[in-house]
C-alpha cells in the first residue's frame, strides 16, 4: 500500500506542477480516479476503462450501468466518472452568466460548452434583452437524435415570463454532423413564426456538433428563415 501511495503523491505533485497537458490519457483517468477509489491501483483500473470504452471523452460519457461492468468499478465511482462531464458544462454555464450576445460567435461560443457530455439530442432557448444581455437559458426539448420534438408554447411562454425582447435557438448533433436537417429547418421556421406573435424576434438557430458550430442565420442557405418576409421554398 506504501508504493500506492508514493506513487499517488508523485502524481498529484506531478500535476500541481505541470497541469494535465503532459499526461497520457491514462494518467489522467488514474489520477481523477484516486478520489473515488482510495485503497485500489487506479492504473490498472484506468487502462481496464480505455479498453473497453476505447477513450476517455468515451468513459465520461459511458452510462453509469455499463461503467460498473468493468472490474473495479463500484457505483460510487461509476457517479463520480459521470460526474465529470456534468460538472464541466456548470462551470461554463457559470462564466458565461450574464453575459451579452451581440455575434454569431459569441452565439457560438456561448452554446458549445452546454454540449460537453451530453450523447442525447437536446434543444436550449435563450431568452435576451433589447441589448443582447442574457435573460434566461433553459432546456426545453430533449430526446434520442431525431426525435426532439418543439414545444412552442413553452418558448412563448418564457419569452413572456422573461420579457424577451429576441431569442436563439440551439441544438447539437451528436453524430458529429453539423449541417441542419429538413426538421431542424420546419423547427427554425415554425419557432420564428410563433414568437412573431408576442414581438419577440427569433435572430438564429445555433447548431452544435462536436468543438464546431454553425449558424442558420449566416449561412446563405438557410437566411431566409430570419428574413422580415420570408418566401416558403419549394
Amino acid at each position: 500500500m506504501a508504493m500506492h501511495d508514493g506513487h499517488r503523491e508523485r502524481l498529484r505533485n506531478r500535476f500541481i506542477e505541470e497541469g494535465l497537458d503532459s499526461f497520457e490519457i491514462h494518467n489522467v483517468l488514474e489520477l481523477a480516479l484516486f478520489y473515488a477509489i482510495p485503497r485500489k491501483d487506479t492504473n490498472e483500473i484506468a487502462h481496464r476503462l480505455l479498453a473497453r470504452f476505447g477513450s476517455l471523452s468515451a468513459v465520461l460519457e459511458a452510462p453509469v450501468q455499463e461503467l460498473m461492468q468493468v472490474e473495479g468499478i463500484s457505483k460510487n465511482s461509476a457517479v463520480f466518472l459521470s460526474l465529470i462531464p456534468a460538472l464541466c458544462r456548470r462551470y461554463y454555464e457559470d462564466r458565461c452568466s450574464g453575459k451579452c450576445i451581440t455575434s454569431v460567435e459569441e452565439a457560438g461560443e456561448y452554446f458549445k460548452p452546454k454540449f460537453i457530455g451530453r450523447t442525447d439530442e437536446v434543444i436550449f432557448f435563450l431568452a435576451l434583452d433589447g441589448k443582447g444581455r442574457v435573460l434566461n437559458c433553459e432546456i426545453v426539448s430533449e430526446g434520442v437524435v431525431n426525435e426532439v420534438n418543439v414545444n412552442v408554447r413553452k418558448l412563448v411562454e418564457i419569452s413572456m415570463r422573461y420579457k424577451a425582447t429576441s431569442a436563439i435557438l440551439a441544438h447539437h448533433h451528436p453524430n458529429g454532423n453539423a449541417l441542419p436537417s429538413e426538421a431542424d429547418i420546419e423547427t427554425t421556421w415554425m419557432v420564428r413564426h410563433a414568437l412573431e406573435f408576442v414581438g419577440v424576434k427569433l435572430t438564429d438557430h445555433i447548431i452544435v456538433a462536436d468543438d464546431d458550430f454553425i449558424s442558420l442565420r449566416e449561412s446563405r442557405q438557410y437566411k431566409y428563415l430570419f428574413e422580415s418576409a420570408p418566401e416558403q421554398k419549394d
